[in-house]
């Protein structure tokens, strides 16, 4: 069955519920962010603010340096939060499976739904972007495309307000000529590595092979050779069915330090092996993210046996570390993840020798939950 597929995504999300408590921030330039003194970070910018350059994941002093008259608000999580779910749940009045993919993003699968819908999807897309408008006063952009990935990327394009539909089997005409940097994953270092092959439109990657992408970027040169042919995830999950656990932390100061990181990324894989256990889920890969001193950032994934065990994640959370470690450049930022989850087993939990360990980091977990993390740890470095 062909599938239906939209992206909703909401507009600058947290600026936008600032400006619904202050009228005065609207049409100005406004981020939500951290305090500029401290080492504070872009959140959300407005589309006033983004006409100077400045952008999320930006430093806030940056910000400020490109647009001196930006407005800093510093935002309320919680808010956001609620206002997020409540939209999710109309969502769900609309679609058989909706997919809250981050607090201002969402998926719904529309497969099934012609008959309901009249096969008129721009008055779909309409419908949904008004009832947004109406009920929560927020503006967004919504797209319909055959997979996530191209919907996504229909989304960036329409920003902001807008809606646009990628008809089933024009995908690789609408990717064509895109410039590479909207494809989902591409950063900065793998965007200056293929246009340094002459690789820029995504047409190019079109015209070039699968091999020959493998040949530049690994596995992952595959996987864009798909994306860049109109093949992207068509798998929208309900939100109750989490993906990923992840902790991160900014540094205060520049770490350049390798032990210290080490360290670092120790206690990040202690507090996502812990909710691991909480939540009585398994992980079969683990992510990386490092981000260095001039903001570039690398991100990387392993496939590993099924665990929750701290031991064996870190270990394999280090293996990637230490090949993606930069030791001339200051880490600005360290996150240590997981994904690919699945629900806890009996047959899983026999693999343990008399159960010691699963014993072991039970008691760990319950110590920490009454004292503290910082009192008992599950190893040493």
């Amino acid at each position: 069955m062909e599938k239906i597929i939209s992206h909703i995504d909401l507009d600058s999300f947290f600026v936008s519920v600032e400006r619904l408590k202050n009228s005065d921030l609207i049409g100005k330039p406004v981020i939500v962010g951290g305090d500029p003194s401290k080492r504070g970070v872009v959140a959300s910018a407005s589309y006033e603010a983004r006409k100077f350059g400045v952008h999320s994941a930006m430093a806030t002093s940056q910000a400020l340096r490109l647009c001196p008259n930006l407005i800093i608000v510093g935002g309320s999580h919680s808010e956001y939060s609620r206002i997020s779910k409540l939209i999710y749940n109309r969502l769900c009045d609309f679609a058989p499976i909706v997919e809250k993919a981050s607090i201002d993003e969402m998926y719904m699968d529309l497969t099934g739904c012609e008959k309901i819908y009249k096969n008129n999807w721009i008055n779909f897309l309409s419908l949904i972007q008004e009832m947004i408008l109406k009920e929560f006063n927020l503006p967004c952009t919504i797209s319909i495309a055959s997979s996530k990935t191209i919907a996504k990327i229909a989304t960036n394009r329409a920003k902001p307000n807008g809606k646009i539909i990628i008809q089933n089997g024009n995908e690789k005409i609408f990717l064509a000529p895109l410039d590479i940097s909207i494809i989902p994953g591409v950063g900065e270092k793998t965007e200056k590595r293929l246009k340094s092959f002459g690789i820029h439109k995504i047409e190019d990657i079109q015209n070039s092979t699968s091999e020959i992408m493998k040949s530049l970027l690994g596995e992952y040169g595959e996987l864009i050779f798909e994306i860049a042919n109109g093949n992207g995830s068509t798998e929208v999950a309900n939100y109750s069915e989490r993906k990923s656990i992840s902790s991160e932390e900014t540094f205060e100061v520049d770490i350049i330090d390798k032990n210290k990181l080490e360290e670092k990324l120790f206690t990040l894989v202690e507090k996502v092996a812990s909710i691991l256990r909480k939540k009585k889920l398994f992980t079969e890969t683990v992510k990386l993210k490092i981000r260095f001193s001039d903001f570039s950032t690398t991100t990387r994934m392993k496939g590993i046996e099924r665990t929750h065990d701290d031991k064996i994640i870190y270990k394999n959370i280090i293996s990637l570390f230490e090949k993606n470690f930069n030791q001339t450049q200051a880490v600005r930022l360290l996150g240590a993840g997981v994904t690919n989850l699945s629900n806890e087993s009996e047959e899983y939990i026999s693999l343990f020798e008399d159960n010691k360990r699963e014993k072991v980091l039970n008691a760990v977990d319950e110590i920490k939950n009454k004292f503290g993390d910082d009192l008992i740890h599950t190893g040493s470095m």
